[in-house]
């Protein structure tokens, strides 16, 4: 399968884009090569697609549902007691909703956490996009828990071996208040001895610090690095609250951390995140949605807004986090803590890349595309996307995207009655 890109603006210059397999393999003007398929990209800038690299995909079944609730009670009462209540149709429906968003705002790869992976798994196949994926593992420091969880893992991950190599197993311990210490560290030899990343949330809430304070005398990055799990595998998601010892300690063991400030803002758990101070030291920071009931969408180009903006904010530096750094965050950072060889628009890398319609209001004028991007425009002004080579979305339009909608909704409202 070939695809040929015509006349689209690329870096400021129209260019030619020829796409052979899964790969980008010549970028030129007035390109001749002969392609199973033409796209006209007159009137579209061509950027690299997004990775959202935190997510909780079918918690698009509740958005809107237990809004305007602190961090605790919110999961304690209206999210866990309903998730127990989750079938693998309503996973598979919820899903498919929320990587149709995504594809519809620009993102073809992404990390997730939740229940029922294989489930998952099926809608990121027949989707097309990247997915890499764990399952919401609790042990709630019990140890008949532990070993329920520890195979329940072993049997999805041999589970999603049956997928293509879009789709890709890791390991997701929930939080260091949901897991003991015992089953942390099994997840971290489990993801050694498998070669798969290692995804949990940390020290994203003031409360977390000062219970692991209380409880394990430090603080949660300190706590990691007692128990030996800080990697290069390792995934840590929010990470507000961290000083500049532990910034060290993440940057030292290879440790990316995914900024979510839709979700940090929605719960009110935190504006501090400590952006320059990581990118400094040289950790590798990446950018989520978190799930569509914390944030309420999948939009990375709205979480790319907000990243910088607060950014600013409560810096009082307008000059920090410029929209080129953050527009670089959420696409080739992201691509490279998943490890794929995407996220820009080069020669040899994977053709995941979103066509980009700059015939609206937020692009008029246009002295600075990634500008406008980041601060005018919204993940709607996505008109075409490609990953792996394919086109997933034509025109604004991706294939069964209404009986998406409608099966989605028909399980929410069933879900939530029961």
């Amino acid at each position: 399968m070939s695809i040929l890109i015509k006349n689209v603006r690329l870096d400021g210059h129209k260019k030619d884009v020829y796409v052979e397999g899964k790969y980008i393999k010549t970028i030129g003007e007035k390109l001749t090569c002969l392609a199973d398929e033409q796209l006209d990209g007159k009137g579209m800038t061509l950027i690299p697609s997004f990775a959202n690299v935190h997510t909780h995909v079918a918690m698009t079944l509740f958005r809107g549902f237990g809004d305007d609730m602190p961090l605790m009670p919110w999961l304690q009462e209206r999210i866990w007691p309903n998730e127990a209540k989750l079938t693998d149709e309503d996973v598979y429906w919820g899903a498919k909703l929320g990587i149709l968003e995504m594809i519809k705002t620009g993102t073809t790869a992404f990390a997730d956490m939740y229940h029922k992976v294989s489930s998952t798994a099926q809608a990121v196949d027949e989707m097309g996009v990247r997915g890499y994926l764990a399952g919401a593992v609790f042990d709630n420091f019990d140890k008949e828990a532990r070993k329920k969880t520890i195979a329940a893992n072993e049997a999805d991950m041999k589970a999603l071996e049956n997928y293509g190599d879009r789709i890709h197993f890791v390991v997701g311990p929930h939080a260091i208040y949901t897991n003991s210490g015992e089953l942390l560290k099994w997840a971290n030899d489990f993801s050694k001895e498998n070669n798969i990343l290692f995804n949990m949330h940390l020290a994203e809430t003031e409360g977390e610090v000062t219970n692991c304070i209380k409880e394990k005398g430090c603080t949660p990055v300190r706590y990691l690095n007692k128990l030996g799990i800080l990697s290069p595998r390792l995934i840590v998601a929010h990470g507000l609250y961290m000083d500049e010892e532990e910034i060290g300690l993440l940057a030292d063991n290879g440790v990316s951390v995914v900024h979510n400030p839709a979700s940090n803002l929605k719960l009110a758990s935190g504006l501090e995140f400590k952006y320059c101070e990581m990118k400094k030291r040289g950790v590798k920071v990446a950018l989520g949605t978190d799930g569509a009931c914390s944030s309420n969408n999948l939009d990375m180009v709205e979480a790319m807004k907000l990243a910088a903006l607060i950014g600013k904010a409560w810096r009082k530096d307008p000059e920090v986090i410029p929209a080129t750094d953050i527009f670089k965050t959420a696409t080739q950072v992201g691509h490279e803590v998943l490890g794929i060889k995407a996220g820009v628009i080069t020669e040899g890398y994977l053709a995941d890349m979103c066509l980009i319609d700059t015939h609206s209001p937020a692009f008029v004028p246009n002295h600075n595309f990634i500008s406008n991007l980041v601060y005018a425009a919204n993940g709607y002004c996505v008109d075409t996307v490609l990953c792996n080579g394919k086109v997933i979305m034509r025109g604004k339009h991706v294939e069964g995207e209404d009986e998406i909608m409608e099966r989605a909704s028909k399980c929410a409202y069933n879900l939530v009655r029961r």
